[in-house]
């Protein structure tokens, strides 16, 4: 009997360090799209010179060659927006390895992540890992309605 108390014990335990574990995580990955959220709007001259469209809204694919989940996920359903938007959204692939500066100013975690910029150049959401193309359809029609006002 005595067994097993401690054995639930040490599993309600366990139980307990995990959501802790995991409360934190989801807190630090927040503070983190706070801090992006926050960037200073990034001139025309901070990207690179495929960026030259006069979209009102850009959406920054941080990759690299090694992530499959960029080209077998992410890719795929940025062509879905970019169909669906057509001119009014530019997409930009930054490779994360070759450009710290950018990876730090919008505190990429992990690749995928896809930064949505208004035509201004500021960040108006951030996702970290495989972003779907509603989630993403839905952010930039929050950033072309702020236009239209």
């Amino acid at each position: 009997m005595e067994v097993m108390f401690w054995r639930a014990a040490l599993l309600l335990g366990l139980a307990a360090l995990l959501w802790g574990l995991v409360a934190l995580g989801r807190r630090f990955v927040e503070r983190q799209r706070r801090a992006a959220l926050a960037a200073p709007a990034l001139a025309a001259g901070g990207l690179p010179e495929t960026a030259t469209s006069a979209a009102p809204v850009r959406v920054l694919l941080f990759s690299s060659a090694e992530c499959q989940q960029c080209h077998r996920l992410q890719k795929p359903a940025l062509r879905q927006v970019q169909a669906a938007c057509g001119e009014l959204v530019q997409v930009i692939e930054i490779d994360a390895p070759t450009q710290p500066q950018l990876t730090a100013r919008y505190r990429v975690l992990t690749l995928p992540t896809t930064v949505v910029l208004d035509g201004e150049g500021k960040a108006q959401a951030v996702n970290y890992g495989f972003a779907p193309a509603g989630r993403l359809l839905a952010q930039i029609d929050r950033v072309l309605a702020q236009v239209r006002k």
